[in-house]
Parts: C-alpha cells; sequence; structure tokens
C-alpha cells in the first residue's frame, strides 16, 4: 500500500491582528489570503499539481464577527475542490465574553474541562457546518492543544480523527497519552489519532514537518522514509498564512518557494506517496512501529542560514 500523505492547512483568521485592532475583512487579507500567497494561491497550486489537501477551519472567530468570514474560506476551499475539517482556537468565545480581556482568556483547549471541551467543540462544528461545510470527520485542536478529555469530547461527538498531537510540542500544549515520537496513527480513546509527522534533529531532539519550520531537503528526507519505510500515512502542516510575511503584505521568498517545491516533489512521487483528503480514509493501519527519520546537522545548519538570508532580505525589503 502506498503511503498517503495528509497536507493539513490550518486556515483561520489570526489573534494578533484582531488584538491590533483589525475588523474582520482586514484580518482576512492579512490571514486568509495574505501577500497573494494566501488560500486561493494555496488551491490553485494544489490543483496545478493535482494533489489533494484538507483545509482545517477555525469557525470560532464567529462569536464576535458572526458567520461571514467562516463561509468565505468554506466556499473558497469546496470551490478549489478540496477537502474541509474542523479547526478550533476556543479564545475567541472568551473574547466575546470579556472583551479580550487577557486576565479572563483562556487561550488552549486543554484549559476546559471534559464537558467545556464538549460544548466548546460542538458549537464549532455547528458554525463550520451552518458556513456550508459537510459533516466533519477530523479535527485539530488550535496550537495542538489536546489532552485525554479532548479525545473523549471528540468520540461522544461522533468524529471518527484527531491530529492534534505534535510530539516537538508535547507535553504542553499537546498533551494526548502517546510517546513523542509516535508518527503513526494509533487508537486512543475511541478516536484514530494520526500524529504530525516528525524529524529526529542531531541532539536527539524532534522538529515537526511544518511548510515554514524544516526545509526542503528535510520534507523530503521525510517523504522518502515515509515511502522506504512504508508508513501508512506522512502528514504535513502548513497555514494559511504561513507563505507569506508576519505582515501579511508579502510573500515570504522562501517559504511559497518550499511549498511550490513540496507540490511538484509529491506530484512526482505519486505513485507511491498519494496525498488524500481525510473523507476518504479509510482502514489506517494502527500502531504500526517507526521512528522519526534522523537528520543530519550539515542539512540543519543549512536550513538555519537559508532562513537567515531570508529573514535579513524581508527586513531590507521593509
Amino acid at each position: 500500500m502506498a503511503t498517503r500523505v495528509l497536507i493539513t492547512v490550518d486556515t483561520e483568521l489570526t489573534w494578533r491582528h484582531h488584538v491590533a485592532g483589525a475588523d474582520w475583512r482586514d484580518n482576512y487579507a492579512r490571514s486568509v489570503e495574505p501577500g497573494g500567497v494566501g488560500l486561493s494561491y494555496q488551491l490553485e497550486k494544489l490543483r496545478e499539481f493535482g494533489l489533494k489537501a484538507c483545509f482545517f477551519i477555525d469557525p470560532m472567530p464567529a462569536a464576535i464577527f458572526g458567520l461571514d468570514p467562516v463561509k468565505r474560506m468554506v466556499e473558497t476551499v469546496l470551490e478549489g475542490g478540496q477537502g474541509v475539517q474542523l479547526h478550533c482556537h476556543p479564545m475567541w468565545l472568551d473574547a466575546a465574553k470579556h472583551d479580550s480581556d487577557p486576565e479572563k482568556m483562556r487561550f488552549e483547549l486543554t484549559e476546559f474541562g471534559y464537558d467545556e471541551q464538549r460544548e466548546i467543540i460542538a458549537q464549532a462544528r455547528e458554525w463550520l457546518i451552518e458556513a456550508g461545510a459537510p459533516m466533519p470527520v477530523a479535527f485539530r485542536s488550535g496550537s495542538y492543544a489536546a489532552n485525554t478529555d479532548t479525545l473523549r469530547a471528540l468520540r461522544d461527538l461522533g468524529f471518527t480523527y484527531d491530529t492534534s498531537h505534535n510530539g516537538c510540542e508535547a507535553p504542553w500544549p499537546s498533551a494526548i497519552d502517546l510517546p513523542e515520537h509516535q508518527i503513526t496513527p494509533a487508537e486512543e480513546k475511541g478516536i484514530v489519532e494520526i500524529p504530525v509527522t516528525q524529524l529526529r534533529v542531531p541532539g536527539g531532539g524532534l522538529r515537526h514537518t511544518q511548510i515554514c519550520a524544516i526545509s526542503r531537503s528535510e520534507m523530503r528526507s521525510g517523504i522518502d522514509h515515509a515511502i522506504k519505510e512504508r508508513l501508512p500515512v506522512f502528514t504535513i502542516v502548513g497555514h494559511s498564512f504561513e507563505l507569506a510575511t508576519r505582515d501579511g503584505q508579502r510573500p515570504n521568498r522562501l517559504i511559497k518557494a518550499r511549498f511550490d517545491r513540496l507540490c511538484a516533489m509529491l506530484a512526482r512521487r505519486a505513485d507511491k506517496a498519494q496525498t488524500t483528503h481525510f473523507a476518504d480514509l479509510d482502514r489506517v493501519p494502527l500502531d504500526i512501529p517507526a521512528h522519526p527519520v534522523p537528520i543530519s546537522f550539515f542539512t540543519v545548519a543549512n536550513r538555519m542560514a537559508e532562513q537567515l538570508t531570508a529573514n535579513m532580505l524581508e527586513k531590507v525589503a521593509l
């Protein structure tokens, strides 16, 4: 069986632009469609290379702005032929109640108990469906903040998959009771947990396969390792704002190039590493023994030099 690749894109209005005073339209322009390399650009590149991806949309800003921004995200993704699943940053609910008073805010889902988590996730799903999305089967918590109560709540609400376990963010905020190095699917509390894939860096630490966090060489090593070891799933993380500069005004040329090359790389490996939607996953093999691929010091040093150069160029461009 070919390795299945999950390209997952967390798609959201960002908190930093909200607290800076942006209305939802400005926030949308900077967070969802920033610098000409946001959601629409990513969808077009996926279409160009014949790839499938899952966009984890956060509907929680509806607590403040209503459903219009969520509807726009959902419509754009579905028109682009890609999958929509549920993402959730719960602080928007507290912001609606407490006018963004930082002393009263709870930012992570794991700051809530089981009953509150179940209520929050149920509300998020209701808003996502009201915005036009199909019934979601998969969930990712904002900041990867999930624990046993999260999985129990998802199970009781009828979800099939969670993909919040991120070993390099464990034990906090990613607090699911799995080994940090877990990179293959496992059943936990009645939910199939599909971890974010990790790489092993010099010194023994982990680095997750997020487009802005690893180089093209590191991503290629991870994908080829998954193919060689016949791993059932390889999970990549991106964000709607990730290919742009932090202010959301211009493309980040380095990260944009990584995304473009990733799409081309996956298209070349389509016979051995097929991109898929969560809705198309079935009979995922569980508890397959596997370890993150080790990355050389030289490769890590090249990535750091690359990112330093890119950061310097971005400052010159300001």
